[in-house]
């Protein structure tokens, strides 16, 4: 009996991708567990560590500053950890609070193109490294409840998006992110995949 070649190709073919498809949607499906940081860059080295801080301005000129991180999956709300310190400043810069915060829950999560844009990945595998946005209700330590916006954009991200944070803390809006500046170790953010075997 003689098999056409190309009828055994073409089944090899639609039996491997949607086997392909279905390992794409489970590393980064509704079910995915992943990581948010606020994360601090050694730029001689080129490395990735957790352990940043990330700053947005009120209408005023206000600043809150925040540290953090923690986990989410996207396809449970509840299910979320971490949180961190926040400290408040007035428009001159003086101390107007600090204390601690904790995510309660998801809002919102959505990926975004992006790579891994450094040479060291001290959080995790770079290659489960991933930009986006996540939107995440907290609970400051004084009281007061609030949102932290974590947004991450890399070097081949759209320019829609920002790198950063911004919040909210009562009825103030620390609308405006400040953006990362060259050399100066701030206002970077990342998310990436948590491994199943961390799950």
């Amino acid at each position: 009996m003689r098999i056409n070649r190309r009828w055994v190709l073409a089944g090899a073919i639609l039996t491997i991708l949607p086997l392909i498809f279905t390992v794409y949607v489970r590393g980064d499906g509704e079910e995915t567990k992943f990581r948010w940081d606020l994360v601090s860059v050694e730029f001689t080295t080129g490395t990735l560590s957790a352990g940043g801080s990330a700053s947005a301005l009120a209408n005023d000129g206000s600043k809150i500053t925040l540290t953090g991180s923690g986990t989410f999956k996207p396809d449970d709300a509840e299910d979320v950890t971490g949180g961190g310190t926040w400290t408040t400043f007035d428009s001159k810069g003086a101390n107007t609070g600090n204390g601690t915060y904790k995510v309660k829950s998801l809002v919102r999560w959505d990926l975004a193109p992006g790579t891994f844009p450094l040479k060291i990945d001290k959080i995790g595998n770079p290659l489960d490294f991933r930009a986006g946005l996540a939107v995440l209700r907290i609970r400051y330590s004084d009281g007061k409840q609030g949102i932290l916006v974590v947004s991450c954009h890399v070097g081949d991200s759209p320019n829609t998006i920002f790198e950063g944070i911004t919040a909210t803390k009562g009825f103030v809006g620390y609308w405006r992110n400040l953006a990362p500046a060259a050399g100066v170790d701030a206002n970077r953010t990342a998310f990436h995949v948590v491994p199943e075997d961390e799950d």
